[in-house]
């Protein structure tokens, strides 16, 4: 269940519109997701929010769009949120992710939390060689 309740009708304020709007130009679709329909409660929440989604996950840059979203899918395995495993799962299949490349990413996320686990319950010295400080 939500903290908040989802605006019945947020296109009514110009500038949940105008973020919504974006999206749809900016994702080529006319759907908002219960994220963004739910942020909709906070306007100046919203359009920062978008900013950055925008700015960071659909503006080209050194990173291709499918590696942006694995990179989200993992980050969101970790953080355990189920709301963005699910949507950047599906993102990352419409950008061309196939179930091997699925499975290999799974079993890196997986690989990572047990050794990350292990180094810190050890306590593990960092290296000279990996420390560029």
């Amino acid at each position: 269940m939500s903290t908040v309740s989802r605006p019945s009708d947020p296109e009514s304020n110009p500038r949940v519109k105008a973020v919504f709007d974006d999206i749809r130009t900016t994702r080529q679709t006319e759907v908002i997701n219960n994220m963004w329909r739910y942020l909709a409660f906070d306007p100046d929440l919203l359009e920062q929010t978008w900013r950055d989604v925008k700015r960071i996950m659909a503006t080209p840059s050194t990173l291709d769009p499918l590696t942006k979203e694995m990179l989200y899918i993992a980050v969101s395995v970790a953080n355990g949120c189920g709301y963005c495993v699910h949507s950047h799962t599906a993102a990352a299949r419409a950008k061309g992710m196939s179930d091997a490349q699925h499975a290999e990413l799974l079993s890196i996320v997986a690989l990572a939390a047990r050794t990350n686990h292990l180094a810190t319950a050890l306590q593990v010295p960092v290296d000279p060689a990996f420390d560029r400080g």
